[in-house]
């Protein structure tokens, strides 16, 4: 029994993969913002404090935004911790971006165990990383007036997971698509795209009846501003059977 991710490591998919990333269409936004070439802590990092602090300015609760990151706390009894740094995020000023970049170090020990734990107060974003995640957390905002409202967020899929998969949690719902957010430097890959497919076979078994509405599944990267969209009825029987038989277990 593993997560959706060491699922997806142990899958020898077909070539160009079950989910072709080259047939996403994309579309690039447009914005007055930099980002610095260099930052100073793990893209996963990164990726978990853009995309905790957009469900938070976004109107999620504190407690409901880094919820992972609270409950990978409590398994090592890091609560008063946790709950500092927690009450010290208010938007996305430094300190703010500071205290959230700390507070998902404590997500590797509810996701992978923890084993994988590293003090989170080692965890000091220089001023170029703390830019970099205040614009791309303005860039995900910008995305959500565009492509919103959020219809859920931070959801897992209560009733579809299988005996070979029984953890895996995912990032955005709108009205018709669900959306994963990545912050690499690169464009998706074939394993990103079967993830996310992966995630609305999940939802369409699991408890979530708004899963029913999805039409599309979505990208946003908001380190390159850009969007990619596939349509789910675009993809072949013949892949929708075997992914859900051989890679998920149904």
């Amino acid at each position: 029994m593993v997560s959706v991710s060491q699922r997806i490591s142990k899958v020898k998919q077909p070539r160009g993969g079950y989910i072709k990333p080259k047939e996403f269409v994309v579309t690039h936004l447009q914005d007055d913002f930099d980002l610095y070439e260099n930052e100073n802590i793990h893209s996963p990092l990164i990726g978990l404090a853009v995309d905790y602090l957009t469900r938070f300015i976004n109107g999620a609760t504190l407690q409901e935004a880094f919820e992972i990151s609270m409950l990978g706390a409590s398994r090592i009894r890091k609560d008063a911790l946790a709950n500092e740094l927690l009450s010290n995020i208010k938007g996305t000023d430094d300190n703010s971006i500071i205290n959230a970049c700390k507070l998902v170090g404590f997500d590797v020990v509810f996701r992978s165990g923890a084993m994988g734990y590293k003090q989170v107060e080692l965890i000091n974003p220089d001023l170029e990383t703390i830019s970099n995640i205040r614009v791309m957390v303005k860039r995900s905002l910008s995305f959500f007036d565009a492509y919103g409202p959020i219809v859920k967020d931070g959801f897992n899929f209560e009733g579809g997971y299988t005996k070979v998969i029984s953890k895996g949690d995912g990032d955005f719902l709108t009205k018709d698509t669900l959306w994963d957010f990545k912050v690499s430097k690169s464009k998706p890959k074939n394993k990103h795209t079967l993830q996310l497919f992966i995630y609305y076979l999940l939802g369409m078994h699991s408890v979530h009846p708004e899963f029913e509405e999805i039409k599309n599944l979505g990208v946003f990267n908001p380190r390159l501003n850009t969007v990619y969209l596939l349509p789910v009825d675009s993809i072949p029987d013949e892949v929708i059977e075997e992914v859900e038989t051989t890679v998920i277990g149904y």
